[in-house]
């Protein structure tokens, strides 16, 4: 699955989806990837997401997804709605792992299921789970896409392209070692889904005077940059060779022939920090215990340069509808 480009959502997408309502301080907007509506004397903040480019653990993966949503805008999710279809009524087992798996990442991120549908449809090939996340900001600031400023030093946590490298470890074992690779590397590879949720470092970052975050998912770190950039009407700089890339990204990047910046890596945090909050900051995520890397700088300008080996490449284009792991599916189609 991929995004229709931003030409498309201009066109035939936003129109329809404004709204006069004063209560909405957030409604739909590219790049922006919660809701915020004033209900009484607080902020809920909402987000919904949908997986079908997974098969093993979608449920769980769905929960934790959606979720990250939610807590990159500073905000811990409380309730959960679910949209659960299988290909086939007789997917019974299938049906129920889904919810065992789904029921087990809401524990873990401290949310209630609170309602929504479950069904089948012959139309698809694959599972598909949708989940809406909702919390209250509880008189917190929500963190923006679009909040960074000149000046501020651009921080990525963990490593990049870590969900598509894990959906391949899982989903594509056969097509892997046909690759190449061993079975202990595509352990290493699975092992990589535990690191998918974001809500621990996103609500310490949070309270430690980010001004932009966003969190990784389709299009990868180059696309997540390029919608930080766009939203705050600002250029970003970065290194190449300080994006934190762990090795079993690259050996799967190398033998699947994929490019780690486009590929979607949940789990992932790309974050803008003022530069009198760098020690802040480090120092909160330290004690965290969560990797992060300080990768460049936002500048004036548009688009994001990726500087490697002495020159650079400007980005400036927009391209949601673009992520290496919906190429991943067309180039190595699988059944579920």
């Amino acid at each position: 699955m991929s995004k229709f480009s931003l030409d498309v959502l201009q066109r035939r997408v936003f129109p329809f989806a404004q709204t006069e309502d004063p209560d909405v301080i957030l409604g739909a907007a590219f790049g922006e990837d919660v809701a915020l509506t004033r209900v009484g004397g607080d902020i809920l903040v909402s987000h919904v997401d949908p997986i079908v480019g997974a098969i093993g653990e979608i449920g769980w993966l769905a929960v934790h997804v959606a979720c990250n949503d939610v807590a990159a805008a500073g905000v811990a999710p409380r309730w959960l709605l679910l949209l659960v279809l299988v290909p086939r009524l007789e997917d019974e087992e299938l049906l129920e792992r889904i919810m065992h798996d789904v029921g087990r990442a809401a524990q873990e991120v401290g949310a209630s299921i609170i309602g929504g549908h479950t069904g089948y449809s012959a139309g698809l090939s694959r599972p598909l789970v949708a989940v809406t996340a909702l919390g209250t900001a509880s008189g917190r600031e929500p963190v923006r896409t679009g909040g960074a400023k000149v000046g501020n030093l651009v921080l990525v946590t963990k490593g990049i392209a870590l969900e598509g490298t894990a959906i391949l470890a899982q989903d594509f074992s056969d097509v892997a070692r046909g690759l190449g690779l061993s079975e202990e590397e595509l352990e290493e590879g699975r092992r990589v889904m535990a690191e998918v949720s974001v809500m621990p470092e996103a609500l310490v970052l949070a309270k430690n005077g980010v001004t932009a975050m966003h969190d990784v998912t389709r299009g990868g770190i180059l696309e997540t940059l390029l919608e930080i950039a766009y939203l705050s009407g600002v250029g970003i700089e970065v290194d190449f060779f300080r994006l934190p890339i762990p090795s079993i990204v690259s050996r799967f990047a190398q033998v699947f022939q994929f490019d780690p910046l486009q590929m979607i890596s949940s789990g992932t945090l790309a974050v803008t920090v003022p530069p009198e909050r760098v020690m802040q900051v480090s120092a909160a995520l330290e004690e965290l215990g969560t990797p992060f890397a300080f990768v460049g700088r936002v500048t004036e300008g548009v688009g994001v340069r990726v500087l490697k080996d002495g020159g650079a490449v400007h980005h400036v284009e927009i391209r949601c509808e673009e992520d290496e792991l919906a190429r991943m599916w067309a180039s190595f189609p699988r059944d579920e």
